[in-house]
């Protein structure tokens, strides 16, 4: 993979503190080292798995890099550091999260990594903001797109569109 420009496809979430300034930092961090070339609307949105915990703000963004997959986590990884992330349970509440959701059409298998994101296709809080900014992206497993995708996830209750005050 050297040099070549992909297109890859950031979740962002965040439920502590002032979570649209949190995902607007992370944006930004991220817009010093990528193009970012779309960034959806935020959507306030109910937590999965651990329901224990405030709501979720949720966006999802379009970036061209030149970072291999694995580097693309290092840098994703840093930045929930640099905004105050530290490692806790699974699904805890946080400052912060950066999910790698597509990295080009490229599928990866690694005990750190795994793309596309295994979990987005049943997860309305990843497909609605980025049908909004991706509706006919392909998942390169399934073939199929990410207006299929959320048709067939059904109901989207709990997701709210933010309108910034």
């Amino acid at each position: 993979m050297g040099n070549e420009w992909v297109t890859a496809y950031l979740g962002l979430g965040s439920n502590l503190g002032n979570r649209q300034e949190n995902l607007d930092r992370a944006l930004d961090f991220l817009s010093h080292r990528l193009h970012l070339e779309k960034v959806s609307s935020s959507y306030d949105t109910e937590p999965v798995g651990n329901i224990n915990q405030p709501r979720f703000l949720n966006a999802v963004c379009q970036i061209n890099t030149m970072l291999a997959a694995v580097e693309l986590l290092t840098l994703v990884k840093g930045i929930e550091s640099r905004l105050g992330r530290t490692p806790s349970y699974q699904n805890a509440p946080r400052i912060i999260d950066i999910d790698i959701l597509f990295y080009g059409d490229q599928t990866v298998e690694t005990p750190q990594l795994v793309i596309p994101h295994p979990l987005l296709i049943e997860r309305g809080f990843v497909l609605v903001p980025l049908a909004e900014i991706a509706p006919d992206l392909v998942h390169p497993v399934n073939g199929k797109t990410i207006s299929q995708l959320l048709n067939e996830l059904g109901g989207v209750q709990g997701i709210l569109k933010w309108e910034i005050e």
